[in-house]
């Protein structure tokens, strides 16, 4: 180790060296006779001198001589001890170097980590260039319904796609490494705001796996824009128009037609708020109807200022400013910052490429679809044309995993077996859902069951009925609603262990309506005659011919107030809240499921997805366990559709929609078919939100 001399201690060494180079120099001049005479004189005279100045000051000198001559003996040590190790490291190397020179394997090392070292340099001062790739582009393009529930392995199954359907391949492209961003083009979608914010979430995982989203708009309405707003990034061609007037709900009421016609509603209800017959009755709405309404329509009006400010990152006010004015071209909503680019279809593609860095795009459009076969010839043909007939294999067959069990609730509910059309609504009937949920619950792989509810409500007998069912589930039990589960359709998830909604879902209702249709004054225009025989004072409460007598009114209403006591009841146990609470929360008042949320109707705000998680969860399972889903009740075939299936919980009842001009005629046959039951669970039948 190298000492550092302090300053005062160099100046003396100085000192000392320039001494001794003259002692050097006095040595070589006394060589000579005549300088060693005088060297002897100068001796001499010294002597005599330092003889005379030994005083204090000059011993302390030598004092500090002496010691800074002990220091400088001291240093010498130590440099001559590293003169000594670096002699003795020359010597081993010189010695290596005579017994032999480094092996060229040890050469051809060295020079190999010289080069590496030096391309490593390299990288660092030049950035890598990246090799570009053909990438795929999965392309999905929403439109139609998207119903609830699973569809049927059959020739139109790919025809009217479910919302499972489209939900799980979108998720499936979030999983896809292959996959490299993902165009949704939304043309002519026309769903409710719950599975709107079921797309709406697909999307946000989409993005949450790193898969950029974009959204291409031709002509749009709130609805489409809602699902377009949570992507990346939103394009329109130039002549596309974009509506977003803000939120609109719409009741039609029909009593004047029916006065026309000769055709009177003679209407019961329990609940002030209880407004389903509201446009069979009146002309207008109720005062507590239209408060219950307005408060729909505004939660649903904020929530959607909300959500499109947070997408477009701007504040609630612009939106509301921009939806007042509610009409937009492509180039105007741009100027606005609705969209980000007028591009058409080609010209996206383009952008897309040059965002990717991409050689080239491959566009997939059937991401994850169904295969439909239409190779049919010889006998194994006929066979896979059978086998898609009724249906192919059952959604339980295969798999080891545990499972989930998704049970779907979907349409008005009635007593007895469910139907539906081919192209129509479908109804629940009490006797499917129930043997559908004990399928779930005797199923040994199943842990956890996630109802599923899209409903109106209907027969409270059959409400009660599958309510029973779920109470007596002994797996955890998860209830997620979709557009609607109102007055049947919430009493139907109250038996499980917790709820989720859509934020927009309708629900609550929880009242009780009744009554009947009077065709009276219809038979008289019509020249019908009627003449009636009976016995029993009320033998005329189901007669169609006449209004109810006092006597058969004040006996009806008894049983409506039964029937509400038990709903308000049942509620109240189910959300651990008083009889007189949860009467507060009744009256058949309709909440969105973000009110319901707060008034404790619901517990959780969440997706169909959340639901599944919350069951997975509630068995004990990690969230992110992988699972097999069980549908049920199993969709079904093309075959049982057409010709019915005796052995089936589902019947069949194909027939087509009637023209929108009949419409009214179809409410009224709904609304007949359901007046052969006492009492009804039923929500405001036909609530429009645009």
């Amino acid at each position: 180790m190298r000492r550092v001399l302090p300053s005062a201690w160099l100046i003396l060494v100085l000192c000392a060296s320039v001494s001794l180079a003259q002692t050097e120099s006095d040595k070589s001049n006394a060589e000579t006779p005549q300088a060693k005479t005088e060297q002897a004189n100068k001796d001499k005279d010294k002597a005599g001198k330092d003889a005379d100045k030994n005083t204090p000051e000059i011993e302390a000198a030598k004092a500090k001589m002496e010691a800074l001559k002990a220091a400088m003996e001291a240093d010498k040590a130590k440099m001559e001890a590293a003169q000594a190790e670096v002699k003795a490291a020359v010597e081993a190397a010189k010695a290596k170097s005579e017994k032999g020179t480094v092996s060229s394997e040890e050469k051809k090392s060295a020079a190999e980590t010289n080069i590496q070292t030096a391309d490593d340099k390299a990288k660092e001062k030049t950035p890598e260039k990246k090799e570009l790739k053909k990438l795929k582009v999965v392309c999905f393009t929403l439109h139609g319904e998207y119903p609830e529930g699973p569809t049927s392995a059959d020739l139109f199954s790919e025809m009217r796609p479910s919302l499972s359907d489209i939900i799980g391949r979108i998720d499936a492209a979030g999983k896809d490494k292959d996959v490299a961003a993902v165009w949704i083009k939304l043309e002519g979608l026309t769903v409710g705001r719950g599975k709107i914010n079921e797309l709406r979430a697909a999307i946000v995982r989409l993005r949450k796996a790193n898969k950029p989203v974009y959204a291409e708009l031709v002509s749009a309405d709130a609805g489409e824009y809602l699902v377009a707003s949570v992507c990346d990034e939103i394009f329109m061609p130039e002549s596309g128009t974009l509506i977003i007037p803000g939120v609109r709900a719409e009741m039609t009421f029909f009593k004047g037609f029916l006065d026309k016609i000769g055709v009177q509603f003679d209407a019961l209800k329990m609940g002030k708020y209880k407004g389903a017959l509201e446009p069979f009755t009146r002309r207008e709405m109720s005062q507590p109807l239209r408060e219950s309404l307005e408060a729909l329509v505004d939660d649903f009006y904020n929530e959607m200022t909300t959500a499109i400010a947070a997408d477009r990152h701007t504040n609630e006010l612009v939106v509301k400013s921009l939806m007042d004015h509610g009409l937009f071209t492509a180039e105007g909503a741009k100027k606005a910052g609705l969209i980000d680019q007028v591009l058409y279809a080609d010209q996206i593609e383009q952008l897309l490429q040059k965002k990717l860095n991409a050689e080239s795009l491959d566009i997939v459009a059937n991401y994850k679809s169904k295969s439909i076969e239409t190779d049919f010839s010889g006998i194994s043909g006929l066979m896979k044309f059978m086998e898609l007939l009724t249906g192919g294999k059952s959604s339980e067959s295969g798999g080891k995993k545990q499972k989930i069990a998704v049970v779907y609730a979907v349409g008005a509910i009635i007593e007895g077996k469910s139907s539906s059309s081919m192209f129509g609504e479908t109804v629940l009937g009490s006797k499917t859902l129930t043997a559908a949920l004990r399928k779930a619950a005797e199923n040994p792989k199943v842990v956890a069951v996630v109802l599923r509810i899209d409903s109106p409500g209907g027969s409270a007998t059959a409400s009660d009925l599958i309510w029973r069912e779920t109470v007596r589930m002994q797996k955890p039990l998860i209830a997620s609603m979709g557009d609607v589960a109102g007055s049947g359709g919430y009493y139907i998830a109250m038996g499980a262990n917790k709820i989720y909604a859509e934020p927009s879902t309708l629900t609550g209702s929880i009242g009780v309506l009744g009554g009947k249709i009077v065709l009276k004054g219809l038979f008289d225009k019509l020249g019908l005659d009627t003449e009636v025989i009976s016995r029993g004072a009320n033998s005329g409460s189901l007669s169609s011919t006449q209004t109810f007598t006092p006597e058969e009114r004040r006996v009806w209403t008894g049983l409506l107030e039964e029937v509400y006591h038990q709903f308000v009841d049942k509620a109240a146990k189910g959300r651990k809240m008083s009889y007189e609470k949860l009467n507060e929360l009744a009256q058949g008042r309709v909440y969105t499921g973000q009110m319901a949320k707060k008034i404790g109707l619901v517990d959780e705000l969440g997706t169909l997805n959340d639901a599944i998680v919350a069951a997975k969860t509630a068995a004990g399972l990690k969230p992110d366990a992988e699972v097999d889903l069980l549908i049920l009740p199993e969709p079904k075939s093309i075959f049982e559709q057409l010709f019915g299936d005796s052995s089936s919980d589902v019947e069949s009842d194909a027939k087509i929609n009637l023209p929108a001009a009949f419409d009214i005629l179809l409410q009224i046959k709904t609304v007949r078919q359901f007046f052969c039951e006492p009492a009804l669970l039923w929500m405001p039948y036909r609530i429009d939100i645009k």
